[in-house]
Parts: structure tokens; sequence; C-alpha cells
């Protein structure tokens, strides 16, 4: 396989119009036309995880967090970033990041959080907005139901957890083609009147460019109306964070107990006791503090989370018990998960789980 074509089981995974617009997603190093021979899977390509790529024989390493976030004026090898893309460059290595794209989609980081701790009925914590779109089209009756089909087929209509949805509302439109027209109903030159379908259907952003196709490619008309909407909704299956329950509820300290040991945390910084047992916990992998408030607004009994301030504990006012548990631990299995998936979807020739450590965080 070459990459072309593993990229397409990597959008899947995590589809890249999914990333935070601040993230840097995506091959962040070598040729996308390379023929591939192994994947090695990790959280950080370190320039020792661009090791054990070449000791294991693997030439596409996917990371979790982006080796290369910000520009980069010169690479002389003076750190760790630079080092680690002048090994990979020099032994035709790719690196690939997923990071926030992962994060969003709603089988990804938090859902993989989720499941670590047992959680039930995972819902969105904080969800995207300023992702969802509407396509308003008109079109001859007799082509309504064939242009509506093929719409939700590539993906519009699709709302929470319902598929095919539109609206649909009928009206007559008006027009008279110029001398180089050639229209589907009535003749150039002559005012035409004739009934017509008008179609709404949202859709995400990502696909705009394919449904934009689909469209063209399945109305009648010469000339198609349409118009392209941005909306305020939220998307109930996209975003940051997650908020479910324990099956059984648990004391504050039993609780952070069967944390530290589930997600072998070096040690958990934690918020005072609020005195009432654990059921709805809120999770957020990363740095998650923007979402305090999410979670204390759906009702969650604790936060977990990573990269916590000082101040920004204070913003529990005793509602909640927020506990900062490590960037690295609160993803830890993100890994197994991207290995897991691509096994399912690859199978002619090795995808190895890297075995670094690559938690810069010690605990004494």
């Amino acid at each position: 396989m070459n990459f072309d074509q593993i990229k397409l089981i990597l959008e899947e995974l995590a589809p890249l119009a999914y990333a935070e617009d601040f993230d840097n997603v995506g091959l962040l190093v070598g040729n996308s036309k390379q023929e591939i021979t192994g994947i090695l899977v990790c959280h950080d390509a370190l320039e020792s995880v661009v090791d054990e790529a070449i000791a294991n024989k693997c030439n596409l390493i996917i990371c979790f967090h982006p080796i290369l976030f910000s520009g980069l004026k010169k690479i002389t090898g003076k750190n760790y970033i630079e080092r680690s893309l002048i090994k990979a460059i020099k032994n035709d290595i790719l690196i690939y990041a997923v990071h926030t794209a992962l994060d969003n989609h709603k089988n990804g980081v938090n859902k993989i959080f989720c499941d670590a701790l047992g959680l039930k009925n995972p819902k969105i914590l904080v969800p995207k907005t300023n992702f969802i779109q509407k396509l308003v089209t008109y079109t001859v009756p007799e082509n309504a139901e064939i242009l509506r089909e093929a719409l939700c087929k590539v993906g519009a209509g699709t709302i929470g957890n319902y598929t095919n949805c539109s609206f649909n509302s009928v009206g007559f439109s008006t027009y008279q083609g110029a001398e180089n027209s050639n229209p589907v109903i009535g003749k150039k030159g002559e005012l035409t009147k004739t009934d017509e379908v008008k179609i709404e259907v949202t859709f995400e952003k990502n696909l705009q460019s394919k449904i934009l196709k689909t469209l063209f490619q399945n109305h009648v008309y010469e000339e198609v109306a349409y118009e392209i909407y941005n909306l305020q909704n939220e998307h109930q299956n996209l975003g940051l964070g997650m908020i479910g329950e324990l099956e059984n509820e648990l004391s504050e300290q039993d609780f952070l107990n069967f944390v530290k040991q589930t997600l072998h945390c070096g040690g958990i910084r934690h918020t005072e006791f609020t005195g009432k047992n654990i059921k709805k916990v809120a999770v957020l992998g990363g740095s998650g503090s923007f979402a305090i408030q999410n979670a204390i607004t759906q009702g969650a009994d604790a936060f977990l989370t990573a990269d916590l301030k000082y101040h920004q504990f204070y913003e529990s006012e005793k509602q909640i018990l927020i506990a900062d548990i490590g960037h690295f631990e609160s993803e830890r299995y993100t890994k197994n998960y991207i290995v897991d998936f691509l096994k399912e979807k690859i199978t002619n020739f090795a995808i190895v789980l890297s075995q670094e450590n690559t938690n810069p965080v010690k605990y004494f």
C-alpha cells in the first residue's frame, strides 16, 4: 500500500476536518506517494520513537501529538523536535499526526477515556459549533426524490442519531432563458412558470465539496439554483470531552483511588472534597480547564482532565470535584485504540504499538 491508500483509513479514524483550527494534523513529514512497509503507532514522535520505527522496519509513524506544531525557520538539530525531524527525513520515514481530529471524534480520545473508567451513556461535553451547514435547492417534482436520496447518500441530512432528514416544500418558479440558454422545461426567450420542490438538508461543512458535486450530478437543470448557510447549531456527536455515569457511585476518596489505579497516575492534584458521592463524571483528555463550567452546568460530580493552573482549581466553587490526573495519563490508551482500529482495516503488513514511554513528567 502507498500512503494515499492508508490516508483514506486514517480519515475514517480521525477526519482532519474535525481538528481544531490551531492544530497541526495530517502528514507532517515525508512523501505521500511513498510505499509503506510498516506502521508504528505512538503518543509522541520523539527521536527515540523514530529509532524504534527503524528497528521495526516501519516507515510510517502515526502519532497522537504532532511533533511539528509551530513554524520552524531552521532545522539544525538544536532541540528534540529538530532532531526527530532530521532522523525521520534521513530514513525516509513519514510522520502523521491525529491529535484534535481524534479528540473531537465521538469514538476518539474521550470515548476511550470513558471506556477505561467504565462510564455508561457517554455524551459530548463541549459540542463543536460552526460546523453544520444547510443546503437549500429547488427542482421539479420528478427529480426531487432522486436528488434528495443522492444527497443523503453522501452525508447530507444527518442530525444526531437520525439520517435522511430533510424539509420539503412545494411552490412554483418563474424564469426566462436568454439566447444561449438550453432550458429543460420551456423554451428560451419565453417566460416559463413551473412547479418546484424546495429541498433543505443539513451537512457537516467538511462535506461541502462532495455535497455540491452530488447536487450538480443529480440535478436536471442547466443552471442549478442553490444556497448554503452556516448554522449555529451545536453538533451533538462531535466535540471535546465527554460526560457519563459510573455503574455504582463511589465516595470521593474511593473514586480517586480507582482513577489512579486504572490510569496508572503518578499523582493526582484535586480540589477539596465536596462531601457527596461520585456518580456522574466528566472527562476531557489533555488540557481541559476551559470545560470546567460545562462539567458543572451538566451536573457532573467530578471532572477529570489535565494541565490545570493554581487559580483554576477555585472554579470548582465547591460544587464539583476537579482532578488533574496528568496529560499523558488522560490520553494513555489512545495509541492502543489506533493500533486496534488499523489492524482491523490493514492485514498485509506490520502495525506496531510503540513501547517507548514518552511522558516527559516524572513523579518522585
